[in-house]
């Protein structure tokens, strides 16, 4: 149950949605850009610093209550969300958890305000999975409080409409895991290079680029905490992606799952709306179901998340937990997605109908932040291990 000041915040987030991003989501998506003065108006709202502490520009919202506030935004448009995500999750957690205090002082107001956008430079062309194999290279020049950092990185959210991302790269080469450092990077340092943006199937308003560093120098005071750790600090943050993530998924499916009863309700065939049939109804039972079991298991992640540290009474740490949570909304998201479509007929694979785009967003939310092939690692990892 939410409380009452998740309630409130639901509904805030869900009247903006109705009127600012729902009827633009379609738009976006055959633009491949949603309207920069959206980014503009959720900073106004707070929905761009909803984990930040107030002292540092942000709401200071629980995980549970983000995950609220970000379904909606989900809900209306699911590329919308994944910025959203990118700039309220990794980024500042790894600043709020890991940085210096002028590192906390110049970055976070500036992101939980807008003025700044964030985005999250892990993964490679040979290192997606196990990112510990990247290739991506920082060195430290002798004397000169200097990093130099080179090459490449691919499936940068926000690579090109952002102002500073934090890149990863390796600090040594010591051992099969080598060192790895997480740097903040200025876009318009001189050698950073945003290459050619993806053609996604779905997502498709949400800028997803690689990124050449040529010989990008930043100062030492760009090494957020130990240059050693980097690493951990992704895989950290990736907890709280993943639940974010999963509650992306579960407004995808929650908006096909309300297309598609709208539509059951409207659609007469043998004299009658179509939702009278029993196996409609029982498709939408579905629907409804395994979302709701799906928005429970994420914020039961959310409630892990702000209890980090500790194992649940199952003896689940945090990262199963997301790993979990991501996991079954991903593929609830798909699977109501596809019975959506099923439900339009044949005007479910029309582009003038929402659910198909629904369908192509859903597709991302299983890939991205962690396969479910990875997701299943993870969880299995977690359930074999010895107590």
């Amino acid at each position: 149950m939410l409380t009452a000041e998740q309630r409130e915040i639901r509904d805030l987030a869900r009247d903006f949605v109705e009127g600012e991003i729902a009827p633009r989501a379609a738009a976006w998506d055959r633009d491949r850009a949603f309207a920069p003065q959206v980014l503009a108006n959720l900073a106004e709202l707070g929905f761009l610093g909803m984990l930040t502490p107030p002292e540092y520009g942000g709401l200071g919202f629980d995980a549970p209550t983000y995950l609220v506030a970000l379904e909606e935004i989900a809900r209306g448009d699911a590329a919308l969300a994944l910025t959203v995500a990118i700039q309220n999750g990794p980024v500042p957690h790894i600043l709020l958890a890991h940085g210096s205090e002028a590192q906390k002082s110049r970055w976070l107001p500036a992101l939980a305000s807008g003025e700044k956008i964030a985005g999250f430079a892990l993964s490679e062309a040979e290192a997606g999975s196990d990112p510990s194999g990247m290739s991506t290279r920082a060195c430290a020049e002798e004397g000169e409080g200097v990093w130099t950092i080179s090459g490449s990185k691919k499936w940068v959210t926000n690579g090109s409409r952002a102002d500073m991302v934090i890149v990863f790269a390796r600090t040594g080469s010591a051992g099969s895991r080598p060192p790895i450092g997480a740097f903040l990077v200025d876009t318009d340092a001189r050698g950073y290079r945003v290459g050619k943006r993806e053609k996604t199937m779905g997502l498709r308003a949400s800028e997803t680029v690689a990124v050449d560093l040529e010989g990008v120098r930043v100062g030492t005071e760009r090494l957020v905490g130990d240059p050693g750790r980097g690493l951990g600090y992704a895989l950290g943050a990736l907890d709280l992606g993943r639940l974010g993530i999963g509650a992306q998924a579960v407004g995808i499916a929650q908006a096909a799952m309300e297309h598609a009863a709208r539509y059951a309700r409207e659609r007469r065939q043998f004299g009658r709306p179509i939702a009278d049939f029993g196996a409609i109804r029982s498709n939408l039972a579905i629907m409804a179901t395994r979302i709701a079991a799906s928005r429970a298991l994420a914020m039961e992640g959310a409630a892990a998340w702000e209890a980090r540290g500790s194992e649940d009474r199952e003896g689940l740490p945090v990262t199963a937990r997301s790993a979990m949570a991501k996991l079954l909304a991903s593929e609830t998201a798909m699977w109501v997605t596809e019975e959506a479509v099923r439900i339009f007929g044949g005007y479910g694979f029309m582009r003038e109908f929402p659910v198909e785009r629904l369908m192509r967003d859903a597709k991302g939310t299983e890939i991205y932040e962690g396969t479910s092939e990875i997701l299943r690692l993870v969880i299995g990892r977690a359930v074999t291990r010895s107590p």
